[in-house]
């Protein structure tokens, strides 16, 4: 069964399906209990800041959706969990997304608009990106705002790939540092204690034989005890 339509959006026929029309109405997240028949969702323009998971999972003839010019930080990874067979076109362009789980757009056939948003550029953006269907006319939009190397901020990330450059590589090459350099601190600690554990036994060791020193020796003490018994 389906539900009415949300009286903060507008809804219209199409080939006996529904269209509903959200756009510009100031929402902050995607509204509640839209009609299961409908078949494009139009939300762009509002203040929403997340796509939570399932959020569109009531929706099986969901085919358009525009997310466009919000202010979107953050996708769950289910968020498109039952529309990832229906949906044709998704618009999440002009957000605030930095980067996207990998999950998330999981077996998605839709053509999608990442441009405009500030990407970081490292491996994970990478590997989402070689398993999409970008926009064509919007590709190149879809730039590094920040990465893992500073020299490719600003440049489209296609660009930058089609380069030949790999993130991946250099996350891995960041991770081999950082383990070295803790591998480093702990074998200079091992090698610190080892340094003060000699230097601690030795002194140990050298106060031991200065009282043996001091203390008289065998043939002192017989030369003593012979005395001893010539006078008695």
């Amino acid at each position: 069964m389906g539900f009415a339509c949300p009286k903060s959006c507008h809804c219209s026929e199409r080939n006996g399906l529904t269209v509903v029309q959200c756009s510009s109405r100031n929402l902050v997240e995607i509204p509640p209990d839209l009609p299961h028949d409908t078949v494009s969702l139009q939300l762009s323009s509002n203040r929403i800041t997340k796509i939570p998971n399932q959020a569109f999972k009531n929706l099986p003839w969901l085919q358009e959706l525009d997310l466009s010019r919000n202010a979107i930080e953050t996708v769950d990874a289910g968020a498109f969990q039952g529309v990832t067979e229906s949906l044709r076109a998704l618009d999440l362009s002009h957000n605030h997304m930095q980067s996207i789980p990998k999950e998330a757009f999981a077996r998605l056939h839709a053509k999608i608009s990442l441009s405009n948003n500030p990407w970081y550029c490292e491996c994970t953006l990478q590997e989402v990106l070689r398993e999409l269907w970008l926009d064509p006319e919007t590709v190149n939009e879809v730039s590094c705002h920040t990465s893992v190397q500073e020299e490719y901020a600003g440049k489209p990330v296609t660009q930058v790939l089609d380069s030949g450059i790999n993130f991946c590589n250099f996350h891995h090459k960041t991770t081999d540092v950082a383990m070295f350099v803790t591998m480093f601190g702990w074998f200079t600690m091992v090698i610190a204690y080892v340094i003060y554990y000699v230097r601690h036994n030795q002194e140990d060791a050298r106060r031991h034989l200065e009282y043996l020193k001091s203390l008289p020796s065998s043939s002192q003490i017989s030369k003593d005890f012979d005395t001893i018994s010539t006078v008695l």
